[in-house]
């Protein structure tokens, strides 16, 4: 079965900790109404739209990861269903699954979770069930390559600590862990292994990722996915427009994308297309721009034989 993969040091979460854009667009909007949905969602535009639960309930959750607690995964017992609805009920108030129409809303969660099916799947081609069955069979990298410390003097490395990949879209390096860890306000730089053992954490730390820019003056996946951000110019020549494919542009860089029709980057468009499926909304509804085979990445790679 496969492992969790290592990715380069700058194509992972060398961000900025900020508030979305779409927060702060609808947050600079005077006297809007907000609404109360209880522990899951209050105190936001956002929140007078449908909640997830309102549409992805228990059953759908273990459709998508039905081999996640098989004798062979990696991670059983590890993740469930509550685990993640909690971690989302932190970012609900800032449109994560909340925003647009039923549709967008539900192919929102389906994109977010095709990546960290993609990333934490042990399938492979003639596995029980089909190679897209096995997401969340992994919560940490199994053979570490390297110690992943890189010298920082903002988060630097903790004398014993391993930095290597953890969580549902996998954290490596220590500098990734500190800026996390501020924006979670738990301290990942002493403790990366709290992402192997609290699963609500892990999908927050995920979920931050997702709705979080890489720099600023760029979007985040959750912009591009719903229809928040517009290109400029060289965004069209560089052909990073809205869709699914620049979600993986966001989140991998060159690691992914501008290098074709890759395995990697199909792995992750399969693993959204049959989750859409699997939720009833239809891979036919996958939006244009699905890959990102021709894309110029927004942070190319600056450090080599990092991987």
């Amino acid at each position: 079965m496969g492992k969790m993969m290592a990715r380069p040091a700058t194509l992972l979460l060398l961000l900025v900790v900020a508030v979305t854009a779409a927060g702060v667009a609808d947050a600079s909007k005077s006297k809007q109404k907000t609404c109360d949905k209880g522990w899951e969602c209050s105190g936001s535009v956002f929140c007078c739209n449908d909640t997830i639960t309102d549409y992805f309930q228990v059953y759908q959750f273990e459709n998508l990861f039905g081999k996640r607690n098989a004798p062979v995964a990696h991670a059983v017992g590890f993740w469930d269903f509550q685990s993640f609805i909690t971690a989302a009920a932190l970012f609900e108030p800032l449109g994560f699954g909340t925003t647009g129409d039923k549709q967008t809303k539900m192919k929102e969660v389906a994109a977010f979770l095709g990546h960290v099916g993609s990333k934490t799947s042990c399938g492979y081609g003639v596995a029980t069930g089909g190679p897209l069955a096995w997401g969340l069979c992994y919560n940490h990298e199994m053979s570490p390559s390297q110690d992943y410390c890189d010298p920082n003097y903002l988060y630097p490395c903790i004398d014993g600590v391993q930095y290597y990949g953890r969580g549902a879209l996998p954290v490596y390096w220590n500098y990734n862990y500190g800026l996390v860890g501020d924006a979670l306000k738990v301290d990942l730089l002493s403790h990366p292994e709290y992402l192997e053992q609290n699963a609500t954490l892990a999908f927050q730390a995920a979920i931050w990722r997702w709705m979080t820019p890489m720099k600023k003056k760029q979007p985040s996946a959750h912009d591009v996915f719903v229809g928040n951000w517009k290109p400029t110019q060289n965004d069209s020549l560089s052909k990073r427009l809205p869709g699914f494919g620049l979600t993986m542009n966001i989140l991998y860089g060159d690691n992914i994308c501008g290098q074709g029709y890759i395995d990697p980057m199909n792995n992750i468009m399969s693993h959204y297309q049959h989750y859409l499926d699997l939720m009833g909304v239809g891979c036919q509804f996958s939006g244009d721009n699905l890959d990102c085979a021709e894309q110029v990445p927004f942070n190319p790679s600056y450090k080599a034989a990092t991987s």
